[in-house]
């Protein structure tokens, strides 16, 4: 429990002001907390449930190894355990769920898989996408380019098959964000933004969809003259807001006084498929794009507990809405989740405000055993929450159009992860509880707007930066990322996450009771501690089959494929934190082997792995690798990796991968 010790709020050197990356700058951001609160933290809420003076002594305490060894049957937390139980060699092959030979961890300058499976390039930065659209020349770029090719940094994929409403896996709509641009890397000869290359970073945001098709060769491509092929943009992108805080004065600007139409969407995360074949993109570090000194008093706690402004860009310089001393109201535009229809190219995307108000990482989205969505959605930044969302209304499967106003009506919960392994969901609805008049609540507008410091007042539980939150409907489970957090004070170390300073980030498990995803009350534990088991001081927790290509440091998205099996993609390993570059793992979460890890595929050097989505059938992996490249020193003419061509001609390119089986079948 809490000593009455705020929780640590001293930023680091500002990355903004010292000429980083945008990668950079954005880790900096969401390792700079912004809850002012001082309650218990995850890790507080866990060293309570497993024993304090376990915690103190700063070794395992007995109750949490009965604990958890009851479910993995044994886990991997120092030298001598990493030694005797690493691999292959003392875990038969037959005992796995996955059955591919595991890749090696390393670093270099290109991508691998495992062996038997091809890892094939789809689709990079500036590759066409629209039709009739420009080659790619990145020495004379334009917006007007951009916006027709392929953007940058992709993140989110999903795929809907095609035709609509068939279950193929061999055809279909991909559905691509992009989230963010490393301008060091995109320009030559890059030293100050220009109104020019302010907009190509604009129109190189957003989000693209291209239909991609596997041939007789079991290769993937994509259709480049498709009419379903389309590109938004935060450039020039038109987007409708719903729900409760649409046409809220609180959403209104000078370009637009009803409050209900805005240009584009910014830093698109991770996102969702939803039961209907929409496609949900969320918004994430949207502060980071605005400037200035706030107009608006009113909404000055409002910004301060997001982080606006961040500064992130110029942009402001050369478009006043991303100034707040002219527009003080544009970021509460922003920080939504966006539905569209991947079908119809001339469906305008929405956000739907009903879902919550925050730096959404995604909404993995199903439906749940009486017919009603639930969508788990993480907060992307140290100490902010976990949520979930269920709508009124149940799915339509005659009339999948009846669907598309589910998610405009419905309740926000926020998690309270209590001593007890239990967890608590809270309703966010004004009127209940502190979400009154009194503390600047007004309607469930207001509520949705500041839908963080809601969940303050509500007594949610601070996470260790929750990002991609995968249900498993299969099991009645929930997995949640959670990343790091260097920001944990000393006094919070205990045995299952003993660390002072959560650099390394871990998995949570929630058990839904009776398989409602729905309740409103769950059961939770840890899956795995993330890290390196070989070192004593790590703390790292896996399951014994894990071998020392199998551990990982900073989970962040994640999928369940059509077999129950649970996929982790990472975003902070490298070199020098872990010496391994970031990829996939596959997870055991059950049985002799649970929190068991297995490497399969690994990226360049510099990049992240993102997006990672299963066709139907499982036969297809598709993957993001995004920002390549990115490391101290490399530039668009001088890049640490020249990925995905290796040419001398052409920068360093973010890029999606389809991952297939050499001599087909499912993956893994």
């Amino acid at each position: 429990m809490s000593d009455g010790t705020p929780l640590s709020r001293e930023p680091e050197q500002d990355p903004v002001d010292q000429g980083y990356s945008s990668s950079t700058r954005m880790e900096f951001a969401e390792d700079t907390p912004s809850s002012p609160l001082d309650r218990p933290t995850i890790g507080e809420v866990i060293g309570a449930r497993y024993g304090r003076r376990d915690v103190l002594r700063g070794a395992l305490a007995m109750t949490a190894v009965a604990t958890l060894t009851a479910k993995t049957g044994g886990l991997v937390g120092s030298q001598a355990e990493a030694a005797e139980t690493s691999g292959a060699g003392s875990v038969p092959e037959s005992a796995w769920s996955f059955q591919f030979p595991e890749l090696e961890a390393a670093v270099d300058e290109t991508h691998h898989v495992a062996e038997g499976y091809d890892a094939d390039i789809l689709i990079r930065w500036g590759d066409p996408v629209a039709p009739g659209a420009p080659a790619f020349d990145p020495m004379h770029q334009t917006a007007e380019a951009q916006e027709q090719q392929f953007g940058y940094n992709n993140d989110f994929i999903g795929f809907v098959p095609l035709p609509a409403g068939s279950d193929s896996a061999d055809h279909g709509l991909l559905c691509i964000n992009h989230e963010y641009t490393n301008e060091e890397l995109m320009f030559p000869n890059y030293e100050q933004p220009t109104a020019e290359t302010v907009a190509i970073e604009m129109a190189a945001h957003g989000h693209s969809v291209i239909e991609v098709q596997r041939g007789r060769d079991g290769k993937w491509s994509y259709r480049k003259d498709s009419p379903y092929n389309r590109r938004y943009s935060l450039r020039s992108t038109e987007m409708a807001i719903s729900g409760p805080a649409a046409g809220h004065p609180r959403l209104q600007t000078s370009h637009d006084s009803s409050g209900t139409r805005v240009i584009g969407t910014v830093n698109n995360c991770a996102g969702g498929v939803t039961p209907w074949n929409t496609v949900l993109i969320a918004e994430e570090n949207f502060h980071g794009y605005f400037k200035g000194e706030n107009a608006d008093p009113a909404e000055a706690q409002n910004h301060t507990r997001y982080g606006v402004p961040g500064g992130w860009y110029a942009w402001a310089d050369f478009d006043d809405r991303f100034d707040i001393g002219k527009e003080p109201h544009e970021p509460n535009r922003f920080g939504w989740m966006v539905e569209y229809d991947p079908y119809d190219p001339s469906f305008t995307p929405v956000k739907r405000t009903a879902m919550g108000r925050f730096k959404h990482e995604g909404a993995e989205t199903i439906e749940n055993k009486d017919g009603r969505v639930v969508s788990v959605m993480g907060d992307d930044q140290r100490f902010d929450y976990v949520y979930k969302f269920v709508s009124y209304g149940r799915v339509d499967h005659n009339n999948r159009t009846n669907n598309f106003g589910l998610l405009d009506s419905g309740t926000l919960y926020v998690a309270r992860f209590n001593e007890d392994g239990t967890v608590d969901w809270l309703p966010i609805v004004y009127g209940t509880g502190p979400l009154t008049p009194e503390n600047g609540f007004n309607s469930q507008a207001d509520v949705l707007i500041e839908t963080r410091r809601a969940a303050d007042l509500l007594g949610a539980t601070p996470m260790d930066r929750p990002e991609d939150v995968a249900p498993d409907a299969q099991e009645g489970k929930i997995y949640v990322m959670l990343t790091s957090n260097e920001k944990r004070k000393p006094d919070a170390t205990h045995p299952a996450n003993p660390r002072a300073g959560n650099s390394a980030g871990h998995v949570l498990e929630i058990d839904v009771t009776d398989g409602d995803f729905a309740g409103l009350q769950d059961r939770w534990d840890i899956l795995v501690l993330a890290g390196d088991p070989n070192d004593p001081n790590a703390g790292a927790q896996w399951g014994k089959g894990t071998s020392q290509h199998g551990w990982f440091v900073n989970p962040d998205n994640a999928v369940v494929d059509h077999r129950g099996r649970l996929w982790i993609s990472t975003d902070g390993n490298d070199q020098e934190t872990s010496g391994r570059a970031d990829g996939v793992w596959a997870i055991e979460t059950k049985g002799d082997l649970r929190g068991s890890s297995r490497h399969f595929f690994r990226c360049p050097v510099g990049a992240e792995m993102c997006g990672p989505f299963f066709t139907p059938d499982d036969g297809t992996l598709f993957v993001a690798v995004q920002h390549p490249g990115d490391a101290e020193g490399s530039t668009f003419e001088n890049p640490v990796t020249r990925w995905p061509d290796f040419d001398d001609n052409l920068p360093v390119r973010p890029a999606v991968v389809a991952i297939t089986r050499n001599e087909g079948g499912q993956i893994g």
